[in-house]
């Protein structure tokens, strides 16, 4: 069975939704296995569409724009998305400035705080006119 046939592990238990550990891992080759507590990578709790934007994120070298057009979507859209996956990481930080990596700029002034959830945020960046209405509504149903 190849690599791809696997199914993604989850990252916390359905009973009680506390954080999973791997026990078990064996090799598909040759029927070797190990038991014992293994660490789980820290990007082991992203779903499949997740990773896809990280590796097409980082197959641009960071740069949004590349990854709203491999992604066929805005750039509002682009770069929520992947604020979300940087939240689901740990990674969101106070960051005011955006990452001069993607070449952006900020539309918005150094007072204008974020709104603490997702929904709020994204709500936010439809008010603002980054986000059309139609990509907001794909976001909060994902």
């Amino acid at each position: 069975m190849a690599a791809r046939d696997l199914y993604h592990a989850p990252s916390e238990c359905p009973v009680c939704g506390d954080s999973l550990i791997i026990t078990r891992k064996g090799c598909l080759h040759c029927g070797t296995e190990l038991a014992g507590e293994f660490a789980s990578c820290e990007f082991c709790s992203l779903g499949q569409a997740d990773l896809a934007l990280l590796k097409v994120f980082l197959s641009s070298r960071g740069n949004l724009r590349e990854v709203e057009k491999h992604l066929q979507v805005s750039y509002p859209t682009a770069r929520a998305r992947l604020d979300a996956v940087l939240r689901k990481l740990g990674l969101d930080g106070e960051q005011s400035e955006p990452s001069p990596m993607d070449g952006e700029r900020s539309d918005h002034g150094e007072g204008d705080a974020e709104p603490g959830s997702v929904e709020d945020q994204i709500l936010a960046r439809v008010a603002r006119g980054e986000l059309s209405a139609e990509d907001a509504a794909l976001l909060l149903g994902s």
